[in-house]
């Protein structure tokens, strides 16, 4: 097999209070809204999004702000301004990091989305024209009926389809889904911060491999102390996936776990020989 090639990339930024990336921090258990709570708890954050150059397909992992919100956070997100902030540089787009990088949405076979959540699902209308959208059975369902965590809008008109998990070896609860059905390329089922959450695990031929862990913690410091997000919808489940995390990326074969919003990593390009 050719080597895989994983871009990471910041697809925006986003403000918040300190308790949404760890809850465990606070002893308010609404501190992640940020109401009643002074500016000086607020953090800025990256949100990334993930293009793997595979040998069997472009494929890429979330899509981050839409370029609406260079205009307008209101119009993007409504109410949902109240605790998440969205800021997207000039460059920093999905559709943008894409043209940077030599590719237009139609080159993408699989676009897949590790949950719906907004800074993961703002962008799609700009990546509408991939080959295949994806995301879990679970977290589609939950889209459908809490409209307080998702913004439907944000897939109108796009033709996602849905996967499931199958029961594996892999993560907190054994269920993940194989893309290629070869081991290359995995969704495993970490949910807690979200009803259908999927992290990733890459490995290329010689075994070594990347885990992506998504919003199972914010960054590294989650991983090392088991900090859960702020916004749960099973805190028992979410601190089971971010153990499960530590766990695996303490695994030699390992090479570098990324969370979503860590501030301390930068864009770069992993290859996997």
């Amino acid at each position: 097999m050719s080597a895989i090639k994983i871009h990471v990339l910041h697809t925006g930024l986003v403000k918040v209070d300190t308790g949404l990336p760890f809850h465990d921090l606070s002893r308010n258990p609404l501190a992640f809204t940020g109401l009643f709570r002074s500016h000086i708890h607020q953090i800025t954050l990256p949100v990334s999004s993930y293009l793997i150059e595979h040998p069997n397909g472009l494929v890429l992992i979330d899509t981050g702000w839409h370029e609406r919100v260079r205009q307008s956070q209101w119009q993007e997100l409504g109410l949902q301004t109240q605790i998440n902030k969205a800021y997207l540089p000039a460059g920093w787009s999905v559709r943008e990091q894409l043209a940077r990088l030599g590719y237009q949405p139609s080159d993408i076979d699989y676009l897949v989305l590790s949950h719906l959540h907004s800074d993961h699902a703002s962008g799609l209308p700009l990546v509408k024209d991939a080959q295949h959208i994806l995301v879990s059975q679970p977290e589609w369902q939950a889209a459908q009926h809490d409209k307080l965590r998702y913004i439907p809008k944000m897939w109108q008109g796009v033709n996602v389809q849905t996967y499931d998990f199958s029961a594996s070896k892999l993560g907190p609860f054994h269920q993940s889904f194989d893309l290629f059905g070869d081991g290359s390329l995995q969704f495993i089922y970490v949910p807690g911060h979200s009803r259908g959450l999927a992290a990733t695990l890459v490995q290329g031929a010689s075994g070594q491999q990347v885990l992506l862990a998504s919003d199972t913690g914010y960054a590294q410091t989650s991983i090392d102390h088991l900090y859960t997000p702020g916004i749960v919808i099973n805190r028992a489940q979410a601190l089971q996936s971010i153990a499960w995390v530590q766990q695996a990326a303490s695994e030699p074969q390992v090479i570098e776990t990324l969370t979503n919003h860590d501030p301390a990593i930068r864009p770069h390009t992993i290859t996997l020989a």
